[in-house]
This record gives C-alpha cells, structure tokens and sequence, in this order.
C-alpha cells in the first residue's frame, strides 16, 4: 500500500503537466530579495504600479521586494535587462503597453521580442483615454465630430504627446478606423496638449482619465467617448468608441508585471496568485481606482494574449501609417 502511495505522488503532478522540480523550487521561493526593474525615471505611470506591487508582495511572500528605475531607450534598457536575466523569479519587469506592445511594435532596435524573451505573470491595472473637444465647440458627439472631418479633410487637428505615444497612437488608429485626417501636434505633455485644447488652440486630444475627468466635470471640456472596450465606472455615462460607431476601437494603457521567459510555472503561478489575491480587496481596489486605472486581476495566459494582441494592433497600424520609433 505505501509503495503505491509513493508512485501516485510522483505520478499525479506529472499527469497534471507539473514539474517536480519546479514545485520544489517554489516551494522553496523566495529565500531572498526579488528586484523589480521598472524601465522608467522615478515617479512615471510604470513606476506607480510596481510601487504598488512591491507593498503587495513583500509581506505575503516574506522576502524584500526592491524597486529599481531603469530609464533609458524609450523603455528599452530596463526591459533588455530583464529580458537576459536568469529566469529564477529574483529579477522582475513592471512595465506597460508601450514597452510591451508599442516599442516593439514600430522599432527596429528594441531589442526584445515581448512574446518570446517574457514569462508574464498578472496584469496588474488597465487605463484608458478619453476623447476631449473644446466645450464651445460644435461637436457634441463622435458622429458629429466624423461627419464634420468626411467634409473637412486635413481641417481639423488634435494635440498629442509625441510620435508612438498612446496619445499620438490613439489619434492615428482612430484615423485608420474612420477614413478621416486630422493633423497631428506634438506637445511636450499631457498637460500642455489639455491646455491647447482649453484654449482652443486646437480641435481634440486623446488623453488620460486622471487628467482630464476634473475638467470635464466643471464643463472645461466636452467629453465625447472612452477608448476602452467596455464602459468604465470611472466615466459610466460615456459612450465607448465602438458604441459611438468607430469599429473595432480600443486604446488602453495597461500595466503588468512580467520575468524572464523560462521562470519555472510554479513560481509564475505564485506570483500570479499574491498579487490576484491583493487586487481583489476592496482597499487595493479604491487605491488604484483614485490614481484613474481600473484593477485588472487575471491568469498569466490571459495576460500573454492581451500582450500579444497590442502588439499585432500596433504593428498593423505602424505599417499602415508609416509610424516608426527610432
């Protein structure tokens, strides 16, 4: 009897697809501190959900849980780092869309490939844009802002933060998906593209929710549609770009945490559940809601597909309208 308790013990977790060595290894992790690069200056939006994410893990895992910016490259160093590392589950990425989808997608020096050099672990929080016009202006939905650039070709103008920034790259696929043309001009933040549009300088922007909901709030500005897939409790009175009748539009800014590829699955997976379990409580629910993002727990494969999603977007819509990251 005890012999065959023995050989079902060995025989079920590789039956289960299981590596015994893996479960040992987790086990046995971590018995030191974890890093968690984050490929940004201090005080970026990458750097606020790894922040975040070390509080979680620290005390639930028992180990120290370090942050350390790695700017540089649009992104590209700190990610590069953590693409070579030894994939033990002691050295982290926190990073989003744009060096998980946008760089890779529309430069040829990344140096990665998100897909194939990452193991991801757990979407951590999912953001989103708004569409803004000026409140004195005409548009007052974005039916009305279409059918008015249909007859207006090159008229009309939108404020943005720079080639291959969300907020460039929200205007370009809303183009795409319309047939319209806007003229694009760069700014050097959000904020001064807000204020150009306040002072009518130009026409639109598609910008972050924190920056923009206490203006549309005070009738600032005129709010027309969000650019996620689904409505957001953030703004539950507005309209998706989908419901405003742009096909198959969504732009959002997501933040997760990835490693290595090669990290044993054990050890994603507990990763996986510390910080799933930290997003579902309503305190770490409120902390994100109040920063503007929405919490976004779910499984690595779910994460790996939303990964490999922007990054086809992206790519196709580089192609498309030429849009190349140096």
């Amino acid at each position: 009897m005890a012999k065959s308790w023995i050989f079902i013990l060995a025989v079920v977790p590789l039956c289960l697809g299981l590596n015994v060595n893996e479960i040992a290894e987790a086990q046995d992790y971590p018995n030191k501190p974890i890093r968690i690069v984050v490929p940004a200056a201090p005080g970026g939006p990458s750097d606020l959900p790894a922040r975040l994410a070390s509080q979680i893990l620290s005390p639930k895992l028992g180990q120290p849980v370090v942050v350390e910016n790695r700017p540089g490259a649009g992104g590209a160093i700190g990610s590069r780092e953590v693409a070579k590392a030894i994939p033990d589950g002691y050295i982290l990425l926190s990073a989003g869309g744009a060096q998980l989808a946008v760089l890779p997608a529309m430069s040829s020096s990344a140096g990665y490939d998100p897909t194939k050099d990452f193991a991801p672990i757990a979407k951590f929080v999912d953001g989103f844009q708004i569409l803004v016009v000026g409140a004195s202006s005409p548009w007052k939905s974005v039916k009305e802002l279409v059918a008015f650039a249909q007859a207006n070709p090159g008229r009309l103008n939108y404020a943005h933060v720079g080639t291959g920034h969300l907020t460039h790259l929200a205007g370009e696929l809303f183009m795409a998906r319309t047939g319209v043309s806007f003229v694009g001009v760069p700014y050097r933040s959000g904020g001064e593209s807000v204020t150009a549009v306040l002072s009518e300088t130009v026409n639109m922007t598609f910008e972050n929710v924190a920056i923009l909901l206490p203006l549309i709030r005070e009738a600032k500005l005129r709010a027309l549609a969000v650019t996620s897939r689904t409505r957001t409790a953030l703004a539950p009175d507005l309209p998706t770009m989908i419901e405003a009748g742009v096909p198959d539009y969504e732009v959002t800014t997501f933040f997760g945490l990835v490693a290595p590829a090669g990290t044993p699955s054990a050890i994603v997976g507990k990763l996986n559940a510390a910080l799933n379990e930290a997003l579902r409580t309503p305190e770490m629910q409120d902390a994100i809601l109040k920063t503007g993002a929405i919490p976004a727990p779910g499984s690595p494969e779910e994460f790996a597909a939303s990964i490999a999603s922007n990054l086809e977007k992206w790519r196709a819509l580089g192609k498309l309208a030429n849009i190349k990251i140096n």
